[in-house]
């Protein structure tokens, strides 16, 4: 069961971040081949490579992200204010919880038109989710895989119409979208499939073996979305108390890479109901919502510049235990050029089309 947890976990997050963020990249209805061929590029050419890394510091440290980065930086004699990526990333997971259960929450109260207070409806949602993190993480990971199963059902049966597949010019600003869809809506750079793997037995398998099963779940989630995209009330409110136990799970992640930096209880729950109830503010989703992408690609863009230029060339070779040096050599030329480029370039398309 520990094996597929991971994969399990990467496919529900997968796709309910993407349902949560969909509205504000404006991917709810169009369906475009190209765009999703930009996505499946941006799969292959940076989620992949970052999953790798990962899964590889996982192993080389042996302990969460946050609690991790002490040692890392120490072994690549590195800077300590690269830890600062770590406190990012563990203040990002519960900011990326409050966009959830915003976003979605605002689909559902539209879906209905109830004469609802949207920041009354938030509230009571993050008080569930904030409850819902005491429970066991497979018991969450479980009712968040019903729900997704059961939201595709529902818009496959009951969804509106959708707008025919087409093709259409590529644009500068897809591939910010694109690189959104691949890095921010699969969860990469938070940890989370970094902090999976520690509670699953050690092996000197290949990375291979964890890693392509996490990608493929991703594929699969954010495919379904594409296929079956939820366009219609109903599947937004049916996942609503999806997006609930989708929260709860992710303030379980970041409390635990807190509680494992050895971070007093009234300092840890400070730093996540500071960034969980700042969705609260009222309007707050038109900037809260374009700073949440970039802060996710500047994440990446920190872990794949520390390991790709920081770290020793040697240092994750054995943790990866590829069977070809070509491949090594491959992921590294990814992490250290394809993706810091990638990324930046994703960051200027995106920021120029806010403009």
């Amino acid at each position: 069961m520990a094996r597929w947890l991971s994969p399990l976990m990467a496919f529900c997050l997968s796709f309910m971040i993407i349902v949560g963020l969909a509205p504000a990249l404006g991917l709810q209805i169009d369906r475009q081949i190209d765009f999703w061929l930009l996505w499946m590029g941006a799969m292959l050419l940076l989620a992949l490579p970052l999953i790798y890394l990962e899964i590889a510091l996982a192993r080389r440290s042996k302990s969460s992200a946050l609690h991790a980065l002490s040692a890392l930086t120490r072994d690549a004699d590195a800077s300590p204010q690269w830890r600062l990526v770590g406190w990012l990333a563990v203040v990002f997971i519960a900011f990326l919880a409050g966009a959830l259960l915003s976003n979605i929450a605002q689909m559902a109260l539209a879906a209905t038109q109830f004469n609802i207070n949207s920041q009354l409806i938030f509230g009571a949602s993050a008080v569930a989710a904030v409850a819902l993190s005491f429970v066991n993480r497979q018991i969450l990971i479980a009712v968040t895989a019903v729900g997704v199963i059961a939201s595709l059902i529902i818009s496959n049966i009951n969804g509106t119409a959708l707008q025919p597949w087409h093709v259409t010019a590529v644009e500068f600003s897809e591939w910010g979208k694109a690189t959104i869809l691949a890095l921010v809506a699969s969860g990469l750079g938070l940890g989370i499939y970094w902090q999976s793997q520690l509670n699953q037995p050690q092996s000197a398998a290949p990375a291979t073996h964890a890693v392509l099963p996490i990608w493929l779940a991703q594929l699969l989630a954010v495919g379904a979305f594409g296929f079956f995209a939820v366009n219609s009330p109903l599947p937004a409110y049916s996942v609503w108390g999806t997006a609930i136990v989708t929260a709860a799970l992710l303030l379980q992640l970041a409390k635990e890479q807190l509680q494992q930096r050895q971070i007093a209880e009234p300092i840890l729950w400070l730093i996540l109901f500071a960034a969980l109830l700042v969705w609260a503010v009222p309007g707050g989703q038109a900037i809260f919502n374009p700073l949440l992408m970039i802060t996710g690609l500047l994440i990446c863009l920190i872990y794949s510049i520390f390991v790709g230029w920081m770290m020793k060339i040697s240092h994750l070779r054995k943790a990866m235990n590829f069977s070809n040096e070509l491949f090594y050599n491959l992921w590294r030329i990814a992490v250290r050029l394809v993706i810091p480029l990638s990324i930046i370039i994703a960051l200027v398309a995106y920021i120029g089309q806010l403009i």
